[in-house]
């Protein structure tokens, strides 16, 4: 959350937070995937900073519905959610059906 806070306020002091801030400033498209809970009031105005910077929050909750079968899947699942919030191209897991 330290990160997160530093990408909100817009306080350079790594190569991370300095590669958010031009991704911003630039208006690129920044996903931002907390793993931090309970999340804090801290934490939720960070976040909401962050968003209305155009950042968008993704948090690192997995979904059920494909009934995984191990943490791999879960895994997955998350990481095929950041894919497609970049616009990538990669099929990592089946596309949900509904």
């Amino acid at each position: 959350m330290g990160t997160m806070a530093a990408i909100a306020q817009g306080t350079s002091r790594s190569l991370i937070e300095r590669a958010a801030d031009v991704t911003l400033k630039e208006r690129r498209g920044l996903v931002l995937v907390p793993r931090e809970t309970p999340l804090s009031l801290v934490h939720l105005r960070n976040m909401t900073l962050a968003a209305e910077a155009g950042a968008t929050i993704l948090p690192a909750a997995p979904g059920f519905y494909q009934r995984p079968k191990d943490i791999g899947q879960l895994v997955d699942f998350v990481v095929q959610r950041i894919v497609d919030h970049l616009g990538l191209e990669i099929r990592i897991i089946k596309p949900w059906q509904g």
